[in-house]
């Protein structure tokens, strides 16, 4: 594997395409704002989405993305609700057994599917990977020590895979649970939301610990409801991006939670911010997900009733405090 072709020219996207293109690999950075094409290829930066950061001459920026149709890797950036349709829009180019590596983090609004099922209904040829965990773009992209879970059901191909990507700077460690890196990935989102409340609201760092701790058992009851191993929770691409996800304002996430904790409206978050907050996004499915398995979820709950408008952030917050004692024993299963 020599070409990647990387679709998404978002921060994170770009910083994937860096990685690759350290690795030794060719890289075509497939970018939907015309303007980031022409600034990667005019000026070697995403002035866009990643300023600052020079880029690898080895990454070329395409508005089109048939210019991918020859790649023998394909990273999957896109976000999460444009997953499907992205896709979809490659499919055509798509070479048959063509390796896809998700790197978005989301269910899906309305289906409630995962990343790799939408994969399988649009592109059912390709093998599939999924690559989450504790990462900062413009970290990751500056060349800063970075390991991430790399999950993929194909042993010998998930080996090929991380030998390809990795650089000193950038280490993949292997899963074959791809299920446990998307619910990860996903949940870790709408939890640093929560994170960003308790930090806007100068609630104290022992509330900030004990809502990682208690948002980390609520991500792995789901997790193991969906076919998720809890082992696989505890590593990287769970308990390690949440910590990261919820304890700095880098964080899309947490510092919409830090706003929405400080009384601004939602609405007005969103619109001051031209990025995705994966977590918004989430928090509905994932709610959708918990109840329809079962799963008690009241963190995730209430963040989702705070981003339907449903609830304030004040009602949530004595909600939680209010509800019953509990044992904690094994309570992540219960």
């Amino acid at each position: 594997m020599r070409r990647v072709g990387v679709i998404g020219g978002g921060a994170w996207g770009t910083a994937l395409a860096q990685v690759c293109a350290r690795a030794g690999l060719s890289v075509r950075l497939w970018a939907l704002e015309p303007e980031a094409v022409e600034a990667i290829n005019a000026t070697r930066e995403n002035s866009l989405w990643l300023p600052g950061v020079p880029l690898e001459p080895e990454i070329v920026a395409t508005g089109r993305l048939s210019d991918l149709a020859d790649a023998d890797l394909i990273l999957a950036v896109p976000p999460a609700q444009h997953m499907r349709s992205t896709l979809a829009k490659f499919a055509p180019d798509a070479k048959p057994g063509l390796p896809v590596v998700l790197c978005s983090k989301g269910f899906e609004q309305g289906s409630l599917k995962m990343m790799t099922e939408v994969l399988a209904e649009t592109l059912p040829q390709a093998r599939p990977a999924v690559l989450s965990g504790p990462s900062f773009a413009a970290e990751v992209a500056r060349g800063l020590p970075t390991a991430v879970t790399l999950a993929c059901p194909d042993e010998a191909l998930g080996r090929a895979l991380a030998g390809t990507i990795a650089t000193p700077a950038f280490r993949p460690y292997l899963v074959d649970d791809m299920i446990g890196a998307e619910v990860g990935g996903a949940v870790k989102n709408v939890l640093a939301l929560a994170c960003g409340i308790v930090e806007g609201k100068a609630l104290g760092k022992s509330a900030h610990a004990a809502l990682i701790t208690r948002g980390f058992a609520e991500m792995t009851r789901l997790g193991v409801a969906l076919g998720a191993r809890a082992e696989t929770l505890a590593g990287l691409c769970g308990l390690g991006d949440l910590v990261l996800t919820c304890s700095s304002p880098m964080s899309r996430n947490m510092s919409t939670g830090m706003a929405l904790g400080q009384g601004q409206a939602l609405a007005d978050i969103l619109a001051s911010r031209a990025a995705v907050v994966e977590g918004v996004a989430s928090a509905p499915p994932v709610r959708e997900l918990a109840r329809k398995l079962g799963v008690e979820t009241p963190i995730c709950e209430a963040v989702a009733a705070i981003v339907a408008g449903e609830i304030t952030v004040d009602a949530a917050i004595e909600g939680l405090l209010s509800r019953p004692l509990r044992t904690e024993r094994s309570d992540v299963f219960n």
